[in-house]
């Protein structure tokens, strides 16, 4: 896809990455001119209209964090059947990259990456958004060692989907939590076992689940121990270990609370008074004692606890398993002793008891057997969801829409996007399409219309109408009344309906402007001196007409030199005004530029005036400047066969120097 434009603003420049849900491209965004992020899904999950209507709102709702330690969504588009993403763009490598290159990371380091992580975890479930995927690959750590969690939104759409499109589990199973692993819904918690995962991977260089197949790691996931991380790496502070065991607790209930808690955790992990406290006991397994002389009630060991030890069992297990055997080795010594001393019972007394223990085995065997058909009866009933078609619905007002959908056991989920073709509150498009087969209570995405594109309607008031053409270009028609006004020149716009910044669609909306027409009388302004661009807006807005021609004169061209009604009389709107404009200089003048020589000795400085006094005006100013040292200046000047040209030359108010240029002398 290289050297392609997609979404008519994304110049693609090289592929950067790839993974089983997507392609990455580095892009140019020409509109903004900045390098961006490229995720192209690819094509299975580009065919699955639950899995795209999903993909949608989760993108959408990952869009709205805004946190230094989370990847930017910009935007999300299509184009034809492909989707794509478009993100910040974050040089450097995943962090799964780091970790190949330089595990075990210092234990400084590894904290540090850990806390940028679940910052960003905190912020994403304070907006109720879980990530469900937290693995290095879905991290990027820049050159500066800052870190940047990505798809966000993206994993929870896949995760949501029911049917795998590649025939595995998708995602990353040796990050899952025991919970991904069953099946069951990932939430906050599982988000903090993955970085628990994540976090032993960066300061032991391995994984604590590892296996032949997703399944069989998946099954350790759920039922072995790990090797515990100081196993593998002696120095490590017994603080830093507290936080990966707490974390990968299989039970959720003994997890961290939050993203927030674990995050205070391991930003004290490395106080000097944390390094050596005492080893995490999850409730589940370990019974914690305080004297060991007490008397304590032994459980009757189960055939589940005769399992053989595992080579890698926590060191901290020992101590409580091999007192919970010495412990029952004692008690049936005890038990022996007193039997010995007990007198022998009755035959017939030992064989009712036979007896009753006989029935009492044969009830619980019924029992148990009854429960177990109940319980997959129920079971079977519960999951066994019936199929059901979807109903048509596009084109249909929203509120017919949810009735269909309800109807057949289907729900309505409502996006709202702008359309010219499509009346307000109808659908545009249903996902999925009418007359598929779908599970009952599955969602079904409606994107509703709001009806043509809305925007905001310009302040007017107090603008020239002439002066808005622009503006007005595009609405359904725009209607002007006038208004005497003695306050507001002519042209004015007094007031406007609908008002500004009402929300209207513009080929469907008429304007109103009222408009000045000035007071009784118009005034006539001094328009000698002005421009004929200024003179003829002038005149515009006062309502007055113009008859312009033009005369040689040594004023500049284009410059009005006179005007047939003099400043200050009165007139009516539409009076004819004779206005004459200059154009050049007649033929006998002459313009030429004559050299003025100032001298000032060394190390004097001066202030220099220059006026001219020609066939152009009197005493006019061309040059006043400061200077430190001998300079020469060209001074203009017009001449004609009966005005010649005067130079005076003043040095700091003083005048030092006047030269005559008669018209024979300026050649």
């Amino acid at each position: 896809m290289e050297g392609q434009k997609i979404g008519g603003r994304y110049d693609i420049e090289k592929k950067i990455g790839e993974g089983g849900m997507a392609v990455v491209y580095r892009a140019r965004d020409t509109l903004l001119n900045r390098t961006v992020a490229l995720k192209v899904l690819r094509s299975q999950f580009g065919n699955d209209d639950d899995f795209i209507a999903r993909f949608h709102r989760e993108a959408q709702a990952a869009a709205s964090l805004s946190h230094p330690h989370v990847v930017n969504i910009y935007d999300i588009g299509q184009e034809g059947e492909m989707y794509y993403i478009v993100m910040e763009y974050v040089e450097g490598m995943t962090l799964k990259q780091y970790i190949n290159e330089h595990a075990p990371l210092d234990v400084k380091q590894a904290v540090n990456i850990a806390i940028q992580i679940c910052d960003a975890l905190d912020h994403a479930h304070q907006n109720e958004l879980i990530h469900r995927d937290i693995k290095p690959h879905n991290i990027l750590i820049n050159r500066y060692g800052r870190i940047k969690v990505t798809d966000f939104g993206i994993a929870r759409a896949v995760s949501s989907v029911t049917i795998t499109h590649t025939g595995s589990v998708l995602g990353s199973v040796h990050y899952f939590s025991p919970e991904q692993a069953k099946g069951i819904m990932a939430g906050a918690k599982s988000d903090l076992y993955s970085l628990g995962v994540v976090l032993y991977e960066m300061l032991t260089g391995t994984l604590p689940f590892s296996g032949d197949s997703p399944i069989s790691v998946a099954l350790k996931h759920l039922q072995e121990p790990y090797i515990p991380p100081r196993k593998l790496r002696p120095d490590l502070p017994q603080s830093v270990e507290n936080i990966i065991i707490r974390s990968l607790a299989k039970d959720p209930m003994y997890r961290f609370e939050s993203a927030n808690e674990m995050l205070e955790e391991l930003r004290t992990c490395l106080l000097p008074e944390r390094r050596d406290e005492p080893v995490y006991l999850l409730p589940e397994k370990y019974a914690i004692e305080e004297d060991p002389e007490i008397t304590r009630i032994i459980p009757a060991i189960k055939p589940e606890m005769m399992r053989k030890k595992s080579w890698d069992e926590p060191e901290e297990a020992r101590p409580v398993k091999e007192w919970r055997k010495a412990s029952t080795s004692t008690e049936s010594a005890a038990v022996k002793q007193n039997s010995a001393q007990e007198p022998e019972e009755d035959e017939d007394e030992s064989v009712g008891r036979s007896w009753k223990r006989v029935l009492a085995w044969g009830f619980g065997i019924v029992l148990f057997l009854t429960l177990a058909f109940v319980g997959s009866f129920y079971g079977f009933t519960l999951l066994n969801v019936p199929d059901v078609t979807t109903p048509a619905v596009e084109k249909l007002s929203l509120q017919d829409a949810r009735q269909k959908l309800e109807a057949v056991g289907l729900k309505p989920v409502i996006q709202q996007q702008f359309d010219p073709t499509v009346e307000a509150d109808h659908v545009i498009k249903q996902t999925p399409p009418a007359n598929m087969s779908v599970k009952k209570d599955s969602e079904v995405q409606l994107i509703v219309s709001q009806g043509k594109q809305k925007a905001g309607l310009p302040n007017f008031v107090g603008k020239n109408i002439d002066d808005l053409a622009d503006q007005l270009r595009g609405y359904k028609n725009v209607r002007t009344e006038e208004e005497a006004n003695d306050s507001q020149p002519a042209g004015t716009v007094l007031s406007q309906t609908p008002e500004a910044g009402a929300q209207v669609v513009a080929d469907e909306t008429e304007i109103v402007l009222t408009v000045s027409k000035g007071g009784g009388k118009i005034v006539m302004p001094n328009l000698v001196g002005l421009t004929e661009e200024e003179m003829k807006t002038k005149m515009s807005r006062l309502g007055l007409k113009i008859q312009s021609e033009t005369k040689s004169s040594y004023q500049p061209q284009g410059t009005v030199i006179d005007q047939s009604y003099r400043a200050d009389t009165e007139l009516k709107k539409g009076t004819w005004v004779r206005v004459t404009v200059s154009s050049g200089l007649p033929d006998e003048a002459r313009r030429v530029r004559t050299p003025v020589q100032v001298y000032l000795n060394a190390g004097e400085t001066a202030t220099i005036e220059i006026r001219v006094t020609d066939a152009s005006g009197k005493n006019r100013m061309v040059e006043k400047t400061p200077i430190s040292q001998s300079m020469e200046f060209k001074v203009p000047i017009v001449v004609t066969p009966s005005q010649e040209a005067v130079i005076q030359v003043f040095r700091d108010g003083q005048q030092i120097d006047e030269k005559h240029i008669g018209y024979n002398d300026a050649q």
